[in-house]
Formats: structure tokens, C-alpha cells, sequence
């Protein structure tokens, strides 16, 4: 019960107060887009870039890690991919969108205040590590796919460069590139500017959670209703299941690495993959539904992995 009220609480009242405000209109229209704002490009980024600048770049690129996360999210993703093409025949835009709904979390927003909350400030760095495969990897890979079914056999190279333009674009992918060169060249950056980046980054953790509910207050289950379980079961269950599996081959469960693979592994679905549905008009409702049911669901699955691997 302390972990719950410790960890778990924080992270899922700051939701829940977000959700109010968006229901309750407290914001305006346009609070939403403004607030995901200041975190996507201002506060998450000043997060990270300190995170990995004041550390050693081995402390930040764990193999075993990547392999436990990486690996739980790709075969996810898969499983996902098959998924739609059993149920609705799906094509592989769709097919592709399906998959990133069931394994591409909530890390960004959700996962680094989660593993800040339970591990301290050392919690950013798998956490950052888990936005970077899922950012740069992982969407960049599902993103491929969709191209390629979209352009209708015009060749993978206009979907090449549109990705990388879009990955090189990233406020996140651009603060962890900064962040480690400043590691790797050890450059000292001035006092002032790291308490200003600092004071910056403190107000991700609770502004992303916050901008969770806003988004979730607007959001509904749609017609997609079996693909939104499906995936939803996918991203809350199957992921952190796999992740478990793996654990014992690659990181000792005891360690902050290995508690962290597993519970990032269990975050709801980024808003991300509704974005992505969005500017391709396919898979919306679904990905939409997804995210609300698998942040729902994840209160419940989160809160028990907080307690099963005793973290807090």
C-alpha cells in the first residue's frame, strides 16, 4: 500500500486532475495544445539533455536494456501487425498503425516521471533510454512500413527522407543528440544555464501527466471497439509479460535497470500513435480508443508491477 500511495498515486491524481480540467473546459479550447507544447518542445527536452549530459554515455546505452525493452516492444509490435491482418484483413499501413498502437508507450510523458518518482533522479536514464527506442527506433521503423503501403510501390527512398526529417526534427531526438555530445566531449556548461535548464526540466514530469488528462477528457472508444482491445491488451499485458520473460536472460530483476525495463514495458499507449493515425487517416478511432482504455487499464497494471517488483 505505500508504494501505491508513493509512486502510483502521484503519477495517476495528476492524470485525473488533467482529465477534470478537460471535461470541465478550465483551460479553454486551445489549453491542450499549448500545454503539449510547452512540455514536447521546452520542458521534456531540458529533462533529457541534463539527464544525459551530467552522465557518462555508458550509463545511458545499456545493451542488456535495450535488449529487454527493445525487444518486448518489437515483438509487440509483431504480434500487433498479425493481429490486424487476422481480424480486419488489414492492409500494411494499417497493419503498421495496429502495431504501434499495441507497443509504442507512453515513455516521454508517462514513463520518466514514473521512473523519476520510484527511483530518483537516476530514474531518467532508462527512462530516456525507452523514449529513444521508442522515438527513434521504433516509430521511425513503423513509420517505413506505412510509407511505403501509402506510396503504392514508388519505392522506400521519398519514405527514407521523410522519416529522417521528421526524426531530425524532433525536439527529444535533437536534446538527447546535444546532450550527448556535451557528455562525450565533457564539457562544462555554466551554473546558470544548468539551473535554467533545471528548473525547466522539473516542470515535465508533472505538466506531461497533467496534458495526458487533457488529452484523454476529449477522447472516445470510437467503432474500432475489438481492435481497441485487442491492442489495448497488447500494450498492458502481452508487452510487460514479455519483457518479464526476458529479464532473467539479460538484467537482474532487483536492479533499478531491470525494474524499469519491465515497467516502462507497461505504459499505456502514446499519443503519439494517434498523431500518426491522424496525418494518414487511417486506424484513428482505434488508436484513439487504445490510448483511453490502455491508460485506463494501466492504472490497475502499473500499480500492481509497482508492488510485485517492490520498487518505492
Amino acid at each position: 500500500m505505500h508504494v501505491l500511495l508513493t509512486v502510483a498515486f502521484p503519477i495517476f491524481a495528476l492524470v485525473g486532475i488533467g482529465w477534470i480540467a478537460g471535461r470541465r473546459r478550465l483551460l479553454g479550447p486551445h489549453g491542450t495544445v499549448a500545454l503539449n507544447g510547452f512540455v514536447g518542445w521546452f520542458a521534456l527536452p531540458a529533462m533529457l539533455f541534463s539527464a544525459v549530459a551530467n552522465v557518462s554515455l555508458s550509463d545511458v546505452f545499456n545493451g542488456p536494456f535495450v535488449a529487454v525493452f527493445g525487444g518486448s516492444m518489437l515483438l509487440t509490435y509483431v504480434a500487433g501487425m498479425i493481429a490486424a491482418r487476422l481480424v480486419s484483413r488489414a492492409r500494411l499501413a494499417q497493419m503498421s498503425l495496429f502495431g504501434l498502437a499495441a507497443s509504442f508507450g507512453n515513455v516521454g510523458y508517462m514513463g520518466i516521471p514514473l521512473c523519476v518518482t520510484a527511483f530518483g533522479p537516476e530514474g531518467a536514464l532508462p527512462g530516456t533510454l525507452a523514449a529513444i527506442l521508442g522515438a527513434a527506433v521504433m516509430l521511425t521503423f513503423g513509420l517505413i512500413l506505412v510509407e511505403i503501403d501509402v506510396q503504392h510501390g514508388q519505392g522506400p527512398l521519398a519514405a527514407r527522407g521523410r522519416v529522417l526529417r521528421a526524426v531530425l526534427r524532433s525536439p527529444i531526438v535533437q536534446a538527447v543528440t546535444l546532450g550527448a555530445i556535451v557528455s562525450a566531449l565533457q564539457i562544462a556548461l555554466p551554473e546558470p544555464i544548468m539551473r535554467f535548464l533545471d528548473m525547466l526540466g522539473a516542470a515535465a514530469a508533472p505538466c506531461a501527466l497533467f496534458a495526458i488528462g487533457l488529452f484523454l477528457s476529449d477522447k472516445g472508444l470510437g467503432t474500432a471497439r475489438l481492435e481497441v482491445g485487442l491492442a489495448s491488451i497488447g500494450k498492458v499485458l502481452l508487452q510487460p509479460l514479455i519483457a518479464l520473460a526476458l529479464v532473467p536472460f539479460f538484467l537482474d530483476l532487483g536492479t533499478m535497470w531491470g525494474k524499469a525495463a519491465v515497467l516502462c514495458a507497461a505504459l499505456p499507449t502514446a499519443a503519439n500513435a494517434f498523431v500518426v493515425a491522424k496525418e494518414y487517416d487511417t486506424f484513428v478511432e482505434g488508436a484513439s480508443g487504445t490510448i483511453l482504455v490502455s491508460t485506463v487499464a494501466s492504472v490497475a497494471t502499473v500499480s500492481a508491477l509497482l508492488v510485485l517488483l517492490r520498487v518505492g
